[in-house]
């Protein structure tokens, strides 16, 4: 049963990180969300809550498989943004549902993943700056 269940969210995450890429989350449809992850909106809102809950938890997803797949090297920043910039380009979603947390969820506070994804990044470019790294 937890097999199933855990399918089940992967599904729907999946569906909904591309429904929420194309059309934010106002636009989104839960009703296309379901279709395209093949099971029904109950599950949907007993996994997830509501559609906002799911955006977040596809937002917060998003984010800490870009953290995971780019890891910041602060030796070296321009080497980073390059390959920052080549995991947006081959995952336009991430761009586009910051986008539109940006322009939907202004209010809502950043998601602890994001929080602390950033106090590591900026705990490791001042370590390195002390070490006097990366040369100027």
């Amino acid at each position: 049963m937890a097999r199933n269940a855990e399918e089940t969210r992967r599904k729907i995450l999946t569906a909904a990180t591309e429904e929420f890429a194309r059309h934010g989350i106002a636009g989104a449809r839960v009703d296309r969300i379901t279709t395209v992850a093949g099971v029904n909106n109950a599950l949907l809102y007993r996994y997830f809550g509501s559609k906002v809950d799911l955006f977040d938890t596809v937002y917060s997803r998003v984010v800490t498989e870009l953290i995971e797949a780019v890891p910041l090297d602060a030796e070296d920043l321009p080497g980073y943004a390059g390959r920052l910039f080549d995991y947006h380009e081959a995952h336009p979603a991430a761009v586009r549902l910051a986008a539109w947390r940006g322009l939907e969820r202004p209010e809502s506070p950043v998601p602890e993943v994001v929080v602390t994804a950033q106090r590591d990044k900026a705990a490791r470019i001042a370590a390195a700056h002390a070490r006097g790294r990366p040369s100027p």
